[in-house]
């Protein structure tokens, strides 16, 4: 585990207290959200698989002088999975948010779709946050609570042509959802998902421009969303929360 760069960032924000995990967190959406959190003083570890790209975002994340640690590791691996929480736990001794963010999309026509791209999507988009959630579970219990946010998908209540693993993953996702928002319930443990629409993240940039290009928002936008989520109160939970380009297809999409 890399350490990052104290300073006095955690001493104000409404998480300069708190502890936050943040899955996928090397680039797109997952580094806003590790952006945002930081931003509001939480301490946040970032995970991703690539340990080059991970540590080069712990630095950038570092330069306004917020505590963020990277530890690299394939969250849909539960011996990995397991090896990040200890970690975690060796070097803060407690979880306050979990942001389930890794993803992964693969697709086609189902009668062409090769078991391979369903088993990796399946893995990444929903076995992953079933281990990462488990695993902060047994955490946020002893401590006595916590809050865990998965970033789902308008693909999880619209779904698109030739998209299987991905909205089926999501859908998968939404459900696993209510169930840890209602067995957290008892133990002070929230749980939302949030549904991004399309974010113009890194892959989608080359195109942005292009006359077919369906609108955007930025990272930075849905990013501040999930800050909102993680900043409420803990006694208060957002559920659900779909957040689009207001000119972005949704109602009657197909």
């Amino acid at each position: 585990m890399a350490d990052g760069n104290p300073d006095d960032v955690r001493g104000t924000g409404k998480l300069h207290d708190k502890v936050a995990l943040v899955t996928g967190a090397s680039r797109g959406i997952g580094l806003g959200i590790a952006r945002a959190l930081a931003g509001h003083g939480a301490s946040v570890v970032i995970t991703a698989r690539t340990a080059g790209a991970l540590e080069e975002a712990r630095a950038d994340l570092t330069r306004d002088g917020a505590t963020v640690v990277s530890h690299a590791a394939d969250v849909s691996a539960e011996e990995e999975v397991e090896g990040l929480f200890a970690a975690v736990r060796d070097q803060f001794g407690r979880l306050d948010l979990l942001v389930n963010n890794a993803g992964a999309f693969d697709g086609g026509p189902l009668d062409k779709l090769s078991l391979a791209a369903w088993d990796r999507v399946i893995a990444t988009n929903l076995r992953a946050p079933f281990l990462c959630t488990r695993a902060a579970f047994r955490m946020m219990k002893i401590q006595g609570g916590g809050r865990i946010i998965n970033i789902g998908s308008i693909s999880a209540q619209r779904v698109r042509p030739n998209s299987a693993p991905y909205s089926t993953s999501k859908h998968g996702l939404w459900g696993l959802t209510q169930v840890t928002a209602l067995e957290g319930r008892d133990y002070g443990i929230t749980c939302g998902c949030l549904h991004p629409g399309n974010i113009l993240v890194e892959r989608r940039q080359a195109s942005a421009l292009t006359e077919d290009q369906e609108p955007m928002i930025s990272v930075e936008s849905i990013a501040e969303v999930a800050a909102l989520m993680a900043t409420l109160p803990p006694d208060v939970a957002m559920l659900e929360s779909i957040v689009l380009p207001h000119r972005q297809a949704y109602v009657g999409r197909g």
